[in-house]
């Protein structure tokens, strides 16, 4: 899935090649298209698997190639220009498939001439061009203004309560603690600074990490030593792009779903791990029963895993769960997985 950064002015932009989802989409959308001109081509369906098999032994081998040349190649081509990036990849589907013909007249296994490799080359290079028009439309119908159409409708459900009560706890400790009263000021402008940038844009992690230390930092002024809060950051690119408001709006679910109701003291876990070439992010907190069935919670959730999707496809998962502790208490579990890469060039 091409990324959301791309210029919304690219009207074919090319997909990101070293995404999963990509390879996937590409590898079944080709064996789509081999077994329906089979179909075409068939008497019946014994003549029909057969025709597909014969054509799934030239098909297969040149998508194999052909994935892993362009995953190679992903960030060059992105950083050309889109047509021709575009003419590239036709380009390079059309030769492959005249080379391998030829390969296989050369070995005997197929005794057709230069109008047989041109056809080919031809259907090569229209195959490579449905499936760059598919990608295209498919980034066109999720686009930027669908993501941030829908991110701005959670912020604009953070914005009201948290200002509100934000802006109560600091007026509570002006006289009292006016230096902690001033940060905590500075705080939540830092923190609605970014609630109204660009949200197309994906941010460092360790911006996205400074930004709910802000946040868990204000909500720790109204909720006192009912809320404590444990991080877990080992051995994390701190450099890698991540979406904005991405944990934000977690956290918020845990402070309002999870600790306010209770009554009692609580404590918020985020915790950061690597695991080959993916981030893991958990992020825990005590629950009732009836947590799960909030409706903020489900919002944040969605809105969440919709932007994943569009930023990462397949890649990218994000999972929930309330688990039982040994002392009887139960807690709600969020974990996210991220490929440790950008998904930009």
């Amino acid at each position: 899935m091409p990324s959301i950064k791309q210029n919304t002015a690219r009207l074919l932009p090319l997909p990101d090649f070293r995404n999963f989802g990509v390879m996937l989409r590409i590898l079944l959308g080709a064996n789509l298209i081999a077994l329906a001109a089979a179909l075409v081509q068939s008497t019946g369906i014994g003549d029909w698997m057969q025709r597909y098999v014969d054509m799934a032994a030239w098909v297969q081998p040149l998508l194999l190639f052909n994935l892993a040349f362009l995953a190679l190649l992903g960030k060059v081509l992105r950083r050309m220009w889109p047509s021709i990036g575009q003419a590239v990849v036709i380009l390079l589907a059309a030769v492959t498939s005249a080379l391998l013909l030829d390969f296989w007249r050369f070995m005997g296994i197929d005794d057709g001439g230069w109008p047989r490799l041109a056809r080919a080359a031809a259907l090569g290079g229209l195959l490579a061009g449905t499936l760059l028009l598919y990608f295209a439309l498919r980034a066109r119908a999720f686009s930027p203004a669908l993501a941030e159409a829908r991110l701005q409708a959670l912020t604009a459900r953070i914005r009201p309560h948290f200002l509100f009560n934000s802006l109560n706890a600091v007026l509570s400790l002006i006289r009292s603690e006016p230096r902690r009263a001033e940060t905590a000021l500075e705080e939540l402008a830092e923190l609605y600074r970014a609630l109204m940038r660009d949200h197309r844009d994906l941010l460092p992690l360790a911006d996205e990490i400074a930004l709910c230390r802000q946040y868990l930092n204000l909500e720790k002024l109204r909720l006192g030593e009912r809320l404590n809060v444990e991080w877990e950051i080992a051995d994390v690119p701190v450099d890698l792009k991540v979406p904005p408001l991405m944990l934000q709006p977690l956290l918020e679910n845990a402070v309002y779903h999870g600790i306010e109701p209770s009554g009692e003291a609580g404590t918020v876990r985020i915790c950061f791990t690597r695991y080959a070439d993916e981030l893991h992010i958990d992020v825990a907190n005590p629950c009732s029963g009836r947590y799960a069935g909030q409706g903020g919670n489900h919002m944040a959730l969605a809105n969440i895993r919709e932007r994943l999707a569009l930023y990462y496809d397949l890649e990218a998962r994000l999972e929930t769960k309330e688990v039982t502790l040994a002392n009887g208490l139960q807690e709600y579990r969020v974990h996210i997985v991220l490929p440790c890469r950008s998904t930009i060039p």
